[in-house]
């Protein structure tokens, strides 16, 4: 198994001290650098482990925080903090900002050759960094159909994949076909995957006892969003480790 290291990250975005998950390859040339953004309750192991498979696959990974180092447990704590955020795209685009300044200040960072997948609120993050005009290699985004404003998406650069679940009620068919005419509309290249019978927030392991309607893990297709993530990245941003 390649060898990796990884350490903690702090920077402020979004008037909090963010505390991130960097994962590096082995080796000291520059690499092909991800951006991985999480669901609304914030950062946790789950995630950082998909930094670290990503730096053993020769990817600089972040994991970025969206929550100021807080996991939410409580439904309606995390629905205070992530509706008002998803509702604003100029705050999403400062907490995606300020992951990708810190990414790009990693030495071992191509800042010309960097992608970013998220999930659910992180997804639609990576999503607005992309109506920005940010230039990225891919978007790929799990439970993340949100719509932006008018006319942004015409900014998109690079293909966009995005994985949702038939059953999904937070996503349901409306948000997928509105999804679809606005990337349709902008001549974006884009891609969406539904993955039959799947419910939001699929893709991600059970974490508590706590069930939320609408919310359950479905362990097949969470292994084929990951590998259609991959298939992405390996497609749009070719990470060919050096030979030891």
């Amino acid at each position: 198994m390649t060898t990796i290291t990884t350490r903690t990250v702090e920077y402020p975005a979004d008037g909090l001290t963010m505390v991130g998950h960097l994962a590096l390859p082995s080796g000291v040339g520059r690499r092909p650098a991800v951006l991985i953004g999480p669901e609304g309750p914030g950062l946790n192991d789950f995630q950082r482990r998909r930094a670290d498979a990503l730096a053993e696959l020769g990817y600089v990974a972040l994991a970025f925080d969206i929550n100021g180092g807080r996991w939410f447990t409580d439904p309606e704590e995390m629905l205070a903090r992530t509706t008002p955020l998803l509702a604003d795209p100029d705050r999403m685009r400062g907490i995606g900002h300020a992951a990708l300044d810190v990414l790009r200040a990693e030495r071992r960072t191509d800042p010309d050759r960097i992608a970013a997948i998220g999930y659910g609120t992180g997804g639609a993050i990576v999503l607005e960094l992309g109506r920005a005009g940010v230039d990225l290699r891919a978007i790929g985004t799990v439970n993340a159909l949100l719509t932006g404003r008018p006319g942004e998406a015409a900014r998109i650069r690079c293909p966009v994949w995005a994985g949702v679940g038939s059953e999904d009620p937070i996503m349901p068919p409306a948000q997928r076909d509105a999804f679809a005419t606005e990337m349709q509309a902008a001549g974006v290249d884009w891609r969406l995957t539904v993955y039959g019978g799947a419910l939001h927030a699929f893709h991600h392991p059970p974490v508590d006892q706590t069930t939320v309607p609408g919310i359950g893990y479905h362990p097949q297709h969470a292994h084929r969003a990951w590998r259609d993530i991959i298939d992405l990245l390996t497609e749009c941003l070719p990470s060919e480790l050096p030979s030891e």
